[in-house]
């Protein structure tokens, strides 16, 4: 277990400490004489775990320690947490809930998605758009998490949220496409194949057939 893998885990064991920290409205931390009220400690768990999902790929690819593990778990961890604040937000009543399910399902249909290229042997790499969705994803959490206390930076909040949706449904569309041509080129490949393999077959059968009937006159 490398330190990478250690953060993905980590960054997993925070989902329940955050859906703790944002739903229990009377939570509060008191640290010597300051106050931290419940959406702030949300937001602080948040941010961290967000950190930790830069900074594991960061020392995977610097220290070439890039496991399936860790590949495998990454994106669950990262699913997790969102899935976790955006749910939470939905029950605070700060987030619509139509709009939670639309991020949510996009999340587990790219994953689904890329699962099945993957399968097939196909590799769909993260596109800009969805790097741009992630960065998006991140700021615009912050801010919901903020206006619970500065309830006039809900409007700002709700803007970075719809760009979330827009950046998370045009990147979906990009994936499905790739997955598409990627799925069409290799059943033509493989229909081409197994046309050449057929034909094959039939001049061997052919040339099979012209030599009995050969062997057959010489007789």
């Amino acid at each position: 277990m490398n330190l990478p893998n250690l953060l993905t885990i980590l960054r997993i064991f925070f989902v329940p400490l955050l859906v703790a920290a944002l739903v229990q409205e009377n939570l509060r931390l008191n640290i010597l004489d300051y106050t931290i009220s419940n959406e702030f400690l949300a937001l602080g768990i948040f941010l961290v775990a967000a950190a930790t999902d830069l900074l594991d790929g960061y020392l995977a690819r610097r220290w070439r320690q890039v496991t399936t593990v860790g590949t495998l778990l990454d994106p669950i961890a990262d699913k997790l947490l969102v899935s976790a604040a955006l749910i939470s937000l939905v029950q605070v009543r700060m987030l619509p809930g139509w709009m939670a399910v639309l991020i949510i399902s996009r999340e587990f249909a790219v994953s689904g998605l890329r699962s099945i290229a993957a399968a097939e042997g196909y590799t769909i790499k993260a596109s800009d758009l969805g790097k741009t969705k992630m960065v998006f994803q991140v700021i615009a959490i912050s801010f919901m998490l903020v206006s619970i206390h500065f309830r006039q930076l809900y409007s700002i909040a709700m803007w970075w949220m719809w760009g979330v949706a827009f950046f998370g449904v045009a990147s979906a569309i990009g994936y499905f496409w790739k997955f598409w041509h990627k799925v069409d080129e290799g059943i033509k490949k493989r229909r081409r194949r197994e046309l050449m393999i057929s034909e094959k077959r039939r001049k061997r059968a052919e040339q099979a057939a012209a030599a009995a009937g050969s062997a057959e006159l010489n007789r």
